[in-house]
């Protein structure tokens, strides 16, 4: 299981965006807590972050034309078999979130490059364009 980094999102293959969807689903359903390498960091934070980053790979599926149950577009939904959140707060932004546009801070960019290191094992070679 993996989250990639998030500027890699709109350049991700169909098999790999609905990939991560699922992933999205599975963590923030049953899997929430459960130990996985590299996903750990998440549960370091409100499961609110996962929601945004998952609203980021919803927002890239819609604007390929693939269909998203509604549901996963409302924070407290965990899926049909588990409980949804109560008291779930949204957060704001914080200031880093803002200046990189990145939700979790472990994203950076040792991580977008294992992330891009990984897809290459996988055949897919993905060319970031300069800002």
């Amino acid at each position: 299981m993996r989250l990639w980094h998030e500027e890699l999102i709109p350049l991700l293959p169909r098999q790999q965006l609905l990939g991560q969807h699922r992933e999205c689903c599975a963590l923030r359903g049953n899997g929430w807590g459960k130990p996985h390498s590299t996903v750990n960091y998440v549960f370091n934070y409100s499961p609110y972050m996962l929601y945004q980053y998952h609203l980021k790979i919803i927002q890239e599926m819609k604007r390929r034309s693939y269909n998203v149950q509604p549901l996963w577009e409302e924070a407290t939904y965990r899926g049909k078999s588990t409980t949804r959140y109560s008291g779930l707060e949204a957060m704001k932004c914080t200031g880093d979130q803002v200046n990189t546009g990145k939700i979790y801070p472990e994203h950076n960019l040792e991580y977008l490059n294992d992330c891009i290191n990984n897809l290459q094992q996988k055949g897919i070679y993905i060319k970031l364009n300069p800002e």
